[in-house]
């Protein structure tokens, strides 16, 4: 990369984490399910006290006992999920296993508004069921703005082909 010596893994991260912050809304999906169908979720992201955002943490849902992934989980279940960004900048497949959590810190940390909309008894809910995502990795690709017309330009005007080298740089398979 021009300009730095941070790894694409490193960049990547580093904009999935902020991305993530700035539109948590992730498609959540249980595998080896019946109903292995995705469903938008809002992820949560506890981030340990003396964190960087940019570092990420550890990301919770909040569902329902009684509805969807809530539901499903039994114990633990392998999980995948979609992410997309804001402003399509950024795509990533995450891999983990969700686990039913009955932290009542976390509960308290992450606890808003918006989340008690969804719940008329508020945290102590029956129907509320914390989800911890033990993720494991994600491949991140990130969408530069006039990439193909940048690929288009350097093929006609010098016969060069940028796909492996663009590919390196702008997509990973990483961390979580």
């Amino acid at each position: 990369m021009f300009g730095t010596d941070e790894s694409p893994e490193t960049k990547l991260a580093r904009k999935f984490w902020k991305d993530l912050d700035d539109s948590p809304f992730i498609m959540l999906g249980l595998k080896g399910v019946d109903d292995d169908r995705t469903r938008p979720m809002t992820a949560q992201v506890d981030v340990p006290e003396d964190g960087d955002k940019e570092d990420g943490g550890q990301i919770y849902f909040f569902a329902s006992k009684s509805d969807g992934v809530g539901q499903a989980v039994q114990g633990s279940a392998r999980a995948v999920a979609t992410f997309v960004g804001k402003g399509h900048g950024l795509f990533a497949h995450i891999h983990g296993t969700l686990v039913p959590s009955d932290d009542r810190a976390v509960i308290e940390r992450l606890w808003n508004p918006f989340i008690a909309s969804w719940y008329k008894d508020g945290k102590t809910d029956p129907d509320l069921q914390l989800l911890r995502f033990d993720t494991e990795s994600a491949d991140v690709w990130e969408a530069t703005p006039g990439a193909t017309l940048k690929a288009a330009a350097l093929k006609t005007l010098f016969n060069i082909d940028p796909g492996k080298d663009h590919s390196a740089e702008h997509q990973a398979t990483i961390d979580l």
